[in-house]
């Protein structure tokens, strides 16, 4: 299967693709990550999502410091090849803020509003960085 995929993935000129998790059973969006083949084959060889850090230019598996960790369900991709999306199982927040998604803000009224509230206190996940 890893291969099927693989060969059909377009990577963009830095060796990535976008990737959307999704929380399979609710189809809540997450997040959105950068993946690269390396992080494409150690998901699907070990289930648990993988992503590529492009700050710390490495491979960054979810969860490895905060231990909010994303399951893979399923693996698909788009008409054009150049967005995975990733139908995960999340165990506790996805986003370093501490809330369920990184979504949290939409437009309210000319204004940026916060309509997912805050869940867990990120310092009680992290200390003082970000995952």
């Amino acid at each position: 299967m890893s291969q099927a995929i693989l060969d059909k993935v377009t990577f963009n000129s830095r060796g990535l693709v976008a990737a959307i998790a999704q929380q399979h059973d609710t189809k809540d969006v997450l997040m959105m990550a950068w993946m690269s083949r390396e992080a494409i084959e150690e998901t699907l060889a070990t289930g648990r999502v993988t992503y590529y850090s492009r700050s710390r230019r490495k491979l960054w598996r979810k969860g490895e410091s905060s231990g909010q960790v994303q399951n893979l369900v399923d693996m698909r991709l788009d008409c054009d090849g150049d967005t995975l999306l990733l139908l995960v199982d999340q165990t506790g927040v996805a986003c370093h803020t501490g809330r369920c998604t990184c979504f949290y803000r939409a437009q309210r009224k000319g204004f940026l509003a916060e309509v997912v509230p805050q869940t867990v206190d990120p310092n009680k996940l992290y200390g003082d960085k970000d995952d």
